[in-house]
């Protein structure tokens, strides 16, 4: 029996049931525990009641082990002449989405939706893209999938790059775009940091932003044609867009994209070469102030450290680096290169 078998056989013999009676009776963490009652409550199997502290949960009845989402919808479009805006507002009416979302999550999901369909639109090289959303007593989600030649394909493509992994590298760097005369490469980057969960997948390539544990995760996957943009955040997240724009395009740049972040493990716990330096700096003499996200990342060599923070240092000494979560054991060789001589 699984644990979540176990907590509606529980709910079903005791009619309710605290989370820390059901915690006391399975022997799991709180943790633990509201993952099953969060998967349960969106499933209609459970119903909550009570403020979060003193809540309570009871046994559904009349209901199946499996009741769709609170509202989903799936549509097919024509890419050809289809505009974004129109697209969102006649989804977002369909699922009723403003009253379900707070005010500031219905502007982040307006924003990204709208920068991942005009991918779609502008980009993928497809006919046709489908759309899906999803809507859950916790978390509102989109899909958008097109057939076209796939976003890190095209990348690779347009800038000749040594594969699609090395075009992963340049894309999460932003600023990157294969339309410079139309677009300014930020709508990917953007949307990744207003998200609870931000996933791009083309081909053998699954690239996910995880913004609850502030990790980026690089995985294959079974080969699929075009591109695949899933975007999840909280009904109530308590993000907001300006806030994020502010963090990396700043009053003090007059409000432009002058800051990225960069997180170094992308692909190796480990650099030690300088040629390792120079794929990662690549692109990015074009923002003002560069972080070097360093978790996960257990060792880099002399020759790393050197040519990041004293030769591309010195040759732009008007961009900024600045470091996070290295590891203690790494400092020392990072001041050692950057001590003058």
């Amino acid at each position: 029996m699984t644990t979540k078998d176990k907590i509606l056989e529980y709910l079903k013999t005791h009619g309710s049931a605290t989370g820390s009676e059901l915690c006391a009776h399975l022997g799991v963490s709180r943790q633990a525990l509201n993952k099953h009652i969060k998967n349960l409550i969106a499933q209609s199997q459970i119903i909550k009641t009570g403020a979060t502290k003193n809540a309570s949960y009871q046994y559904r009845v009349g209901t199946s082990r499996r009741v769709a989402s609170v509202n989903s919808l799936r549509k097919e479009y024509r890419l050809a002449d289809l505009e974004e805006d129109r697209v969102f507002q006649e989804l977002a009416l369909s699922v009723g989405l403003r009253t379900k979302v707070t005010e500031p999550t219905w502007h982040i999901i307006h924003y990204a939706f709208s920068e991942m369909l005009n991918n779609a639109i502008e980009h993928s090289e497809s006919q046709t893209c489908t759309i899906d959303l999803r809507i859950d007593p916790y978390d509102f989600q989109f899909i958008i999938r097109d057939y076209g030649i796939g976003v890190f394909y095209s990348i690779f493509r347009k800038f000749n790059l040594p594969d699609e992994n090395a075009a992963v590298g340049e894309l999460i760097k932003g600023k990157t775009t294969t339309m410079r005369e139309r677009h300014s490469g930020e709508g990917i980057f953007f949307t990744s940091k207003s998200a609870d969960i931000f996933q791009l997948r083309s081909h053998q390539i699954c690239l996910t932003f995880d913004n609850k544990k502030r990790d980026l995760f690089l995985e294959e996957r079974k080969s699929i044609q075009g591109t695949e943009a899933r975007f999840t955040i909280s009904r109530k997240s308590r993000r907001k867009l300006e806030a994020i724009f502010a963090a990396f395009a700043p009053e003090e740049f007059d409000y432009r994209f002058e800051k990225t972040k960069v997180f170094v493990k992308l692909f190796y716990d480990a650099y030690i070469s300088r040629s390792e330096a120079r794929r990662l700096l690549y692109g990015l003499d074009k923002f003002k102030v560069i972080v070097l996200d360093f978790k996960g990342v257990k060792s880099i060599g002399q020759g790393f450290a050197d040519e990041i923070f004293r030769v591309f240092k010195s040759r732009h000494p008007d961009i900024t680096i600045e470091i996070e979560n290295l590891s203690d054991t790494l400092w020392p060789l990072i001041r050692h290169v950057t001590i003058e001589k």
